[in-house]
């Protein structure tokens, strides 16, 4: 039987069992996906031994992905450019590693809104490693007009740096920076459950905006419900979530599994458990 794991401190929240436990089902592999609760001091002894604990590969959750991006012998050129690994596998017995969270992004805004890609401007709040991976993916779609905005401008203006030539701004400039974009992503924690809300005039963007929030709990944010009260396009962070899953899927397992309305209300019960269960 093949085993692969999410590896996280603390890692009870994740749903990532939930998702690829629903494709092992669906395609009837005889596998099994389970959360593995490693400290930082014991991540290196862990994934030098995934082969010896038998596991083919698995997810890097928070705070190890940075330490994992340290540790692979092989990183494919997602991994190098966000600096950051969350999936791994072995590859000849080397450990390797990539990071998914680009690709998601992408793959969401594909499903979610076609043709949105045409590379207006673009404006990133945050400045984290989501962030990281988001502005990377958009350079690799061809858009150069990305404005980073972060409550500490320093931080945007380290990110920016390395995509030239995105701009970094801090959040006094916002109005401003908004003003004709096409694309708004909110990539920070501002509006996720137990945080700060994230509170934008969106009055000035273009009329096809498009906005984007990876926050998933909760699942419409005040980001989003602001965005549909002036007729935006607007798009939750659940789907990005489901679709990073992928390629980990298909490297460990060997089939590739599609993201569907059936295994999004599967993620939303299993989140909709949770909250019941720790209101």
């Amino acid at each position: 039987m093949k085993r692969a794991c999410v590896i996280g401190w603390p890692i009870s929240h994740s749903l990532s069992p939930v998702i690829h436990g629903y494709w092992l089902k669906q395609f009837g592999i005889d596998a099994e996906y389970v959360k593995v609760a490693v400290e930082p001091k014991d991540l290196a002894f862990f994934l030098t031994n995934l082969a010896a604990n038998r596991y083919c590969g698995g997810n890097i959750t928070l705070p190890h992905k940075i330490e994992a991006h340290r540790l692979c012998e092989h990183r494919d050129a997602a991994a190098d450019a966000i600096g950051a690994v969350n999936m791994v596998w072995l590859e000849s017995g080397r450990l390797a590693g990539s990071n998914t969270d680009a690709y998601g992004f992408l793959a969401n805004l594909d499903s979610e809104a076609a043709g949105w890609d045409w590379a207006g401007p673009s404006v990133v709040i945050g400045a984290g490693g989501a962030a990281r991976a988001i502005v990377w993916a958009l350079r690799q779609r061809g858009f150069e007009d990305i404005r980073i905005v972060n409550r500490t401008k320093t931080r945007a203006e380290g990110l920016a740096a390395g995509f030239p030539p995105a701009s970094a701004h801090g959040f006094g400039d916002l109005d401003r920076v908004l003003r004709g974009a096409h694309l708004i992503v909110n990539s920070s924690t501002l509006g996720m459950k137990g945080a700060p809300a994230l509170t934008i005039d969106l009055s000035g963007v273009t009329r096809d905006a498009i906005v984007c929030d990876i926050v998933y709990s909760p699942l419409e944010t005040g980001f989003l419900s602001e965005a549909r009260r002036c007729g935006l396009r607007a798009i939750d962070g659940l789907g990005m979530l489901l679709h990073q899953a992928v390629p980990g899927f298909e490297i460990w397992f060997g089939v590739r599994p599609e993201v569907t309305p059936e295994l999004r209300q599967a993620v939303l019960a299993a989140i909709d458990a949770r909250e019941k269960a720790h209101p």
